[in-house]
């Protein structure tokens, strides 16, 4: 099941299964990651009216920390990845070669943090737009650089 939330960085796509949010899509919208099936469009739905009240109020600098159930479809060190990601603070971001270590992976692995972090289906929520480049450059995201710059900028902003 899905429902379509407006925010500050276009249209989002919420899939959710009957307990858990799968994945958070920019627009415009494609096939859901990891070969979800989208179901029907269930605004209504208790995960989805829940996903999207957090949202809003992360758009809004009301809320810092999603406190959502997940249910990500990736491989274990994708899965690991992801959960380093969600470590990172609000207004913080680290390295790659940082989320490597903080992993207990070796200083190559960055570029496998990366990968997975690309990977990554429930932006936003699990903050892969907080990882950076190790010389403090806005490297790639799915959803464009100017939407990583947008949530970087509001959480920055909602800091002071």
């Amino acid at each position: 099941m899905w429902t379509v939330i407006e925010t500050p960085i276009d249209p989002l796509r919420i899939v959710a299964s009957d307990d858990a949010v799968r994945a958070i899509e920019f627009s415009p919208f494609g096939d859901p990651p990891g070969g979800l099936a989208l179901g029907e469009r269930a605004d209504d739905h208790p995960v989805l009216v829940e996903a999207a009240r957090q949202l809003h109020a992360y758009f809004a600098g009301d809320l810092k920390e999603f406190d959502l159930p997940l249910d990500p479809v990736g491989t274990d060190f994708q899965r690991r990845v992801w959960g380093e990601l969600s470590r990172i603070g609000y207004g913080e971001t680290a390295s790659y070669g940082e989320v490597a270590k903080r992993l207990g992976l070796v200083h190559g692995a960055s570029r496998a943090v990366g990968a997975a972090n690309g990977r990554n289906p429930i932006p936003v929520v699990v903050p892969c737009h907080r990882v950076i480049g190790a010389n403090g450059t806005l490297t790639g995201f799915a959803g464009g650089v100017e939407r990583k710059r947008t949530l970087l900028d509001l959480e920055s902003r909602a800091l002071f």
